[in-house]
């Protein structure tokens, strides 16, 4: 099983920018080896508010339909919420988000170890990163 972050999910639509092809190939081996693929509701309203914005509404369209379907979906609770929150305040790091923090939470509740993603919060967390 491998957590997907937003950080490769919008390397994945956003094709005209670096990492855009490290993540395409991650992707299709992913795919190809059909790992399980698990994110958060968090993640993809992250996501897709960011496609949206800097991509367009076709890119967007592009990424509900092709993308979103592949993804298992753990949704975050009031307890998820509540913890990640308290973990972003702890921290007191401007840069690492209630995402972030919400995602490791995930990740140590299902045991996941690989994350694919291009943001170094996961390997400082102490996971594996893809690629």
């Amino acid at each position: 099983m491998v957590f997907v972050d937003s950080s490769a999910l919008y390397a994945i639509a956003n094709r005209e920018e670096e990492p855009h092809s490290r993540a395409a190939e991650a992707w299709r081996r992913l795919l190809a080896d059909q790992a399980v693929l698990l994110t958060t509701n968090y993640v993809l309203l992250e996501t897709s508010a960011l496609v949206q914005r800097r991509l367009g509404m076709e890119a967007l369209r592009d990424f509900e339909t092709s993308v979103v379907p592949l993804l298992h979906v753990e949704w975050v609770d009031e307890e998820r919420h509540r913890f990640g929150a308290q973990a972003v305040l702890s921290a007191n790091r401007k840069k690492l988000s209630l995402v972030d923090c919400v995602s490791f939470q995930v990740m140590r509740e299902t045991g996941i170890r690989t994350a694919f993603c291009f943001d170094e919060h996961f390997r400082e967390q102490g996971f594996d990163v893809i690629p």
